[in-house]
């Protein structure tokens, strides 16, 4: 049984990979070595974690994110309950 905090960093990583154009998204993707990586991309990605997560990230600070992994860190230690 998965703990229940993994299957919404799946729903994330699911979402991303919308918002990104592709297939999958692991927690080990470069975000900046995405195709489609601009600030239209920056901006959804902010977007949407604000709608589903209720948490807020500036423009810089998704620029700052390595990898698909760093944003989920960033969501589950600024998620509201």
């Amino acid at each position: 049984m998965q703990p229940a905090g993994d299957t919404t960093m799946d729903d994330l990583y699911t979402q991303l990979a919308g918002i990104l154009e592709l297939e999958q998204v692991t927690p080990g993707i470069v975000l900046a070595e995405c195709e489609f990586w601009d600030s239209l991309t920056v901006l959804s990605i902010i977007s949407m974690l604000d709608a589903n997560y209720g948490v807020h990230l500036s423009a810089g600070e998704v620029r700052a994110m390595h990898s698909a992994a760093d944003l989920a860190s960033a969501v589950e230690q600024r998620r509201r309950p």
